[in-house]
């Protein structure tokens, strides 16, 4: 519903015609002093026949002047941001092998990153309500995220990742163990890690699984994507740019989330539309109105006509 700021401008309606009748007239016969300007239009409109007229155009500027004072508004409802009240951390392996290029997208070879990003951040861009952070592991893991729920911000984040920065070698329990000291810290009703790799644990001192039985014990479910066309078990003696998915299935089964296994990129978006499901961020949100001002039109509408009325004095 329509209601003004501070209605008590409305007093100011009649002042016009409270100056105009108590003021002493000034010498020349004029009751009011007006700019030179103004004065001049309504001469010239008295002396083209439009002597009626300017005075309730001046009239109508000061209505829209005090209008404007008075600040109409409205009390708008907002879209309010849907609250999962989970906190969820994305691992991604940065590690060399993900140089690769053994994926495809739209009919052509893409590396193993390349693909993580096109497909990652619009995962991030759907976690509206949920508080993402971005963890990038290789020999060592850091947060290359905090937890917030600026998506947007993890998603760029996720486009602009670059091999190397956390050295080469692939140190999955580390990446993990750093999504947990967060997490150990946090109230959310609900902790999720996604951890995606596409090689072997081979840095560290921790074991992955040692890992994963630490978050089963704090509550955070870890869901593991095994990210490769060929899995360690699988593979020929020395054979490089193979995932160890049966780390990753482990870990998964120990901390009660999912395991996924990515051979193509459609595997990967059927991936990330699975823990959409498994994570789904449909809730109620926080309930919101905010002041619509409209004081803005008035004022304009005013300005115009002492515009107007100054052009008139000019002609």
């Amino acid at each position: 519903m329509a209601e003004f700021a501070q209605p008590c401008w409305f007093l100011l309606l009649p002042l016009p015609l409270l100056a105009w009748a108590l003021l002493p007239a000034a010498a020349g016969g004029a009751a009011l002093r007006m700019p030179e300007r103004v004065a001049a239009g309504f001469e010239q409109a008295g002396a083209g026949g439009g002597r009626r007229a300017v005075p309730w155009l001046a009239a109508l500027a000061w209505a829209l002047l005090v209008v404007a004072l008075a600040g109409p508004r409205v009390l708008a409802p907002v879209s309010a941001l849907r609250i999962t009240g989970r906190d969820l951390a994305i691992a991604i392996d940065l590690s060399g092998s993900m140089v690769r290029e053994d994926f495809a997208l739209d009919g052509r070879a893409i590396s193993r990153l390349e693909a993580v990003q096109r497909v990652g951040a619009e995962f991030a861009r759907r976690r509206a309500g949920d508080r993402v952070a971005l963890i990038f592991f290789g020999s060592d893991a850091y947060y290359a995220a905090p937890f917030t729920f600026d998506t947007e911000a993890v998603a760029r984040r996720i486009e602009t990742a670059e091999i190397g920065i956390s050295g080469r070698a692939t140190n999955m329990a580390d990446a993990m163990g750093l999504a947990l000291k967060r997490m150990a810290r946090s109230d959310a009703a609900t902790k999720v890690v996604i951890l995606l790799s596409d090689g072997v644990n081979n840095a560290g001192a921790t074991n992955p699984r040692g890992v994963a039985s630490l978050a089963a014990e704090m509550g955070v479910r870890v869901h593991t994507i095994a990210m490769g066309p060929r899995a360690l078990a699988e593979a020929e003696a020395g054979e490089r740019g193979v995932v160890d998915a049966a780390t990753l299935r482990a870990v998964s089964e120990l901390s009660g989330g999912e395991t996924f296994r990515v051979r193509t990129t459609d595997d990967l978006v059927a991936v990330t539309e699975a823990l959409d499901r498994l994570e789904a961020t449909e809730s109620d949100g926080l309930s919101a109105e905010v002041w619509r001002e409209f004081w803005v039109w008035p004022a304009g509408l005013a300005l115009v006509l002492c515009l107007g009325l100054a052009w008139r004095g000019q002609g």
